[in-house]
């Protein structure tokens, strides 16, 4: 083996003529993402900032999209990994990762306190705790104040394990900075006051727990009013419940409020996914100023149902009769949201209603036209249903089956400040828009684009597109299919050619068709400048077009190669043939056919000038599916030998390119003008002294001598094997240099030298996924580069990576610009906040939501209810930081620790009962039954003494505090007043109060549950006398 490999490199430097590092250097190279557009295939969540406008995507591989105003995109993503459980927050600004927050629990639920730097964090051993971002320090800290479960869950020692985990966080509208609203996963909901540090109402305790016990657990919840008296809750069983929750008081009126708690909705909404017992995954509110609000439901979409995405008018007659629309969508949806389309040139404003499904594709609805077919439904008026459009990359109808990539083209192209206005009007991906509005530039021909990029599609159409920046400028799309046909053909085209040197476009589709347009000089009549995708007028593309030929070959174009010296097209086809046309005359001048005992399929041509027993020779190399590699006479067709090269092992071939001298010379320059003859084909215009040809498989590299191939002669001068699956190959030139680019279906790619074959750069591409097309059908993924190393690769169609390999090349302008979505013109600054509140009408009509919603025809507004106050958000903002910066309750761990240390201190605790849980026995029902009724008899009466000796302790103590603040100073005195703590002040009454109220409602919770298991001893009583009675009779007859 070593003596083999100093064979290797002693031939390729005797091949390759010298010093082999003359090529391509590791310092030439850096391969990289420029930039990524469209949404990505692996989505799995989305949020949006109604403020900025902006739409964040997140991924299963821990990527973030970003969208923004005037089509700008971004893509945040870590270089390093991150630890398992951790809060990331990042800088939108400047892209970069801002703080990473390790954590010791799993984040179950988490919320972002809107205009303030805290966020609540809820975990799954239900706990809340407050982060602050000090952005002056780049970083994220936990405040002193924290909501322990054990203090906002009145059942905190029944509740264990997953179902404590915090499901929903929920600051509470117009009382953002003094309550939130707690939804645990066992159903409980807890108001809690944040500045007192309690819970002040709770919900959902006994609903939860049905006749046989079933487990519910609550899965999502969201607000119904936009003053937080509505609560809409959903459960893993299917049901929906609304739950009322208590407005916070006026101080100005006096109306005061006392903890409560509530023990059944008062609406419970069905709408179908109870009978199939689907959970429901997300729940969102849409309120309308004036209209009645919408209730978007999602089911779980690991159920099958047609009905799993529906939404539900909210009116008072919601609970008797529910008007509703079921989404019909073609796969099951795990996320949803609603965003604002707005134009600020006509300032439109548009709603648009997106599901996120588990393909990762994204739908979207114009959430007006769902509004409006709920409303006719109400009034039993005609209605249509609302259609969804599958999100696509822009101004695209159908799938990109072929493409090309020419950068670099030294021309004057349009201005910066003319992209960013094209950017602007052109519709965003969202948009139902299908066409483009014309821009201020005026398209006159080809050669006025920088980078332009030509895609081929399944339904025959060609589209030219300007990517000289990040945004795809669609320029004309080509739909005619004849001199007398404008219309599609409907077949997809799967080979493209470009020559803007000769105005010549060429392209080969499935059913085996070859059209060669011939382009009309430009520059071209302005007429139907910057032409929509539509085609034009109705004249077609006649002002474009010249001329179209077509000429018929057997089975459907894989390859394409034209020869400039001969003006000669070879084409390859999935079935073996090789034609070679004549594109003068538009002729075919002869077809022959490649037999293979594997794979028929042509994949690679390349004319080639040879030797061949002392004569030169015009060849055609052939290189097929299974690897094997032919010769032709060009001129005539006929083989040069009787056996064909390949690998001991063949592999699917992906790409074949010979090297010569003109390889390592003069490339000429990467333009529009000719750049196929300059760079592509020149070494068929002389001989080479010393050729080589390389070829790629989806397993490994080879290099055969050029001669060798000629004679037939199956001897490999080099080979490298992959450790992984290639999915593409190409060349790319750099300087005088030529390199080789690999792209491997799990996103590595790799730089190797030529013909060296050694690697000198790779990188991963992160979310790129290849996946193998079925026999028959096209691939998803589409792959070209340009002759500088700039690939694009487009997904699934709806996703666009743009790499580029050369460490010192800027192909593309305006990457900064385009990927600023972050505006600092619309951050609202603290002297600015304001919180008015919504504005509804009075109301004066009956029903659970009228009070909300149907308070729309002929009433005066009001801004608030008159039991409610507005709150000033500068000095929300002021109390809050006083109140978080506090230490309020010692956590649970803390807690334990405290009441270890101080045993002389009586407090009462749930622990202190002792009940115990015996089997059921049949036999023994009512002895148990009266045993253990008055073992809770005994136990009530010890801890009526101990609440009796607290009470009396409570009431001295404070009694003391009321004769010191009576002696304090003026200042105490104007504190207390205002309903400040004064200075030194303990509140130990307030937390005695807490506890004995805490104490009370466990006491109320054990004697239901005294109570239920009574009535279960009395039933099991009676069963056994029943079965008793039965027996007896049956003994005795």
């Amino acid at each position: 083996m070593f003596v083999k490999k100093l064979v290797e490199k002693a031939s390729l430097k005797k091949t390759s003529g010298g010093d082999s590092s003359e090529g391509v250097k590791g310092s030439d190279v850096e391969p990289r993402l420029v930039f990524h557009h469209g949404i990505p295939c692996a989505s799995t969540t989305f949020a949006y900032d109604p403020i900025q406008n902006i739409l964040a995507i997140s991924t299963k591989d821990g990527r973030i999209k970003l969208f923004g105003r005037d089509n700008t995109q971004a893509l945040l993503q870590s270089q390093e990994p991150e630890p398992t459980k951790f809060l990331q927050v990042w800088d939108i600004e400047n892209k970069i990762s801002f703080h990473v927050l390790p954590l010791q629990q799993e984040i179950t639920s988490f919320t972002v306190k809107q205009q303030t730097p805290f966020i609540y964090i809820g975990d799954n051993a239900g706990n809340v705790s407050v982060l602050k971002l000090e952005k002056e320090l780049s970083r994220i800290v936990q405040t002193s104040y924290n909501i322990p479960f054990s203090a906002s869950h009145g059942n905190s020692t029944e509740v264990s394990g997953e179902n404590a985990a915090v499901t929903n966080i929920l600051p509470q509208p117009m009382a953002e900075s003094k309550r939130v609203l707690i939804v645990f996963r066992d159903g409980l909901i807890t108001l809690w006051d944040i500045r007192e540090s309690k819970s002040i109402f709770t919900a959902g305790e006994n609903v939860l727990q049905s006749l046989h016990h079933e487990a519910k657990k609550a899965t999502c919840a969201c607000w119904a009013c936009p003053f937080g008296t509505r609560v809409v809750v959903g459960y893993n069983n299917g049901e929906i419940f609304v739950w009322n929750v208590p407005p916070i008081p006026n101080s100005k009126t006096g109306i005061a409020f006392e903890s409560a708690t509530q023990n059944a909705p008062i609406c419970k909404l069905n709408v179908g996914y109870k009978l199939n017992r689907i959970p429901i995954a997300s729940l969102k509110w849409a309120y309308t100023d004036g209209k009645a609000s919408r209730l978007y439901v999602l089911g779980a979409s690991n159920f099958e149902s047609e009905n799993l995405s529906q939404v539900i008018l909210l009116t008072e007659h919601t609970e008797s009769r529910t008007i509703k629309l079921a989404l019909h969508l073609p796969e099951p949806c795990s996320e949803m949201d609603i965003i604002s389309g707005s134009i600020e040139q006509n300032k439109h404003r548009q709603e648009y209603f997106l599901l996120l499904g588990k393909s990762g594709h994204i739908y979207a609805y114009d959430d007006s036209s769902i509004q409006k077919y709920l409303l006719q439904c109400q009034s039993r008026s005609h209605q249509s249903l609302p259609k969804e459009v599958m999100v696509k990359m822009p101004f695209s109808d159908s799938t990109i089956t072929a493409a090309k990539f020419i950068t670099d083209n030294p021309c004057l192209g349009l201005a910066d400040e003319d992209y960013v206005q094209l950017a602007k009007d052109m519709p965003h991906m969202f948009s139902f828009e299908a066409n483009s509005r014309d821009g201020s530039a005026q398209f006159s021909g080809f050669l006025r684009v920088r980078n332009l990029y030509i895609t081929g599609h399944s339904n025959g159409a060609i589209t030219f597109w300007d990517v000289s920046s990040p945004v795809f400028v669609p320029i004309i799309s080509l739909k005619q299919q004849s001199e007398d046909d404008s219309s599609l053909s409907g077949i997809a085209v799967t080979a493209l050619f470009f020559d803007g040197n000769s105005r010549l476009l060429i392209s080969g589709d499935h059913s085996g068709m070859v059209r060669v347009y011939k382009l009309k000089p430009e520059p071209y009549s302005t007429e139907n400048s910057f032409l929509s995708l539509q085609g034009g007028t109705k004249k077609g593309n006649s002002h474009v077009i010249q001329s179209i030929k077509l000429i018929k070959t057997n089975g459907a174009v894989l390859c394409m190669n034209i020869s400039h010296s001969s003006r000669h097209l070879a084409v390859g086809s999935d079935q073996g043939y090789v034609s070679v046309i004549d594109i003068e005359g538009s002729t075919l001048l002869y077809q022959e056919h490649i037999e293979s005992e594997i794979c028929t399929g042509v994949v690679a041509l390349q004319f080639h000038t040879c030797s061949l027993h002392g004569f030169e020779k015009n060849a055609l190399v052939v290189a097929t599916k299974d690897s094997s590699l032919l010769a032709l006479d060009s001129d005539t067709g006929k083989k040069l030998s009787t056996s064909t090269v390949h690998p001991k092992k063949p592999s699917k071939a992906l790409f074949m390119h010979i090297l010569d001298g003109q390889d390592t010379s003069g490339r000429g320059s990467n333009t529009l003008n000719g750049f196929e003859s300059s760079k592509g084909n020149a070494a068929e215009d002389a001989m080479p002294k010393l050729s080589l040809l390389l070829l790629c498989s989806e397993k490994a590299l080879y290099l055969y001598s050029f001669t060798h191939v000629i004679q037939g002669v199956k001897k490999v001068i080099c080979k490298k094997k992959f450790h992984s699956s290639c999915c593409w190959a190409s060349t790319f030139y750099c300087s005088t240099d030529v390199g080789l680019v690999l792209l491997f279906t799990n996103g590595k790619v790799e730089i190797r030298s030529l013909p060296e074959l050694t690697l000198l750069k790779e990188t991963w591409i992160r979310g790129f996924t290849y996946s193998t097309p079925k026999p028959n059908s096209l691939s998803k993924t589409s792959i070209c580069s340009s002759l500088e190393g700039d690939i694009v690769m487009v997904n699934n169609d709806q996703e666009i990576f743009v790499v580029s390999v050369l460490s010192h090349k800027k192909t593309f302008r305006l990457l900064d610009s385009f990927s600023q979505i972050y505006r600092k013109d619309l951050v609202v600054s603290q002297e600015g906040l304001v919180s008015p509140g919504p504005i509804i009408h009075k109301e004066k009509k009956k029903g659970i939501f009228s009070s909300v919603i149907k308070d729309i025809t002929g009433s005066k507004s009001k801004p608030v209810p008159d039991h409610m106050e507005t709150e000033d958000a500068r000095q929300s903002l002021k109390d809050l930081e006083t109140v978080f910066s506090t230490a309020n309750i010692p956590s649970d761990a803390e807690h334990t620790d405290k009441m270890m240390a101080d045993k002389e201190d009586v407090e009462l605790d749930i622990d202190d009962i002792d009940i115990e849980v015996i089997a059921e026995k049949p036999k023994e029902q009512n002895i148990l039954a009266a045993l253990n009724k008055q073992n809770l008899a005994t136990k009530f009466q010890v801890l009526k003494g101990k609440l009796k000796h607290m009470k009396t302790k409570n009431e001295k103590n404070f009694g003391k505090e009321e004769e010191q603040d009576e002696k304090g100073g003026t200042v105490d005195q104007i504190k207390r007043k205002y309903g400040f703590s004064k200075a030194g002040e303990t509140s130990v009454a307030k937390i005695a109060e807490g506890k004995l109220q805490d104490n009370v409602r466990k006491l109320q919770g054990i004697n239901l549950r005294a109570t239920e298991m009574q009535d279960t001893a009395q039933s099991f009583s009676s069963l056994a006398k029943q079965v008793l009675q039965t027996e007896q009779d049956r003994r005795g007859s």
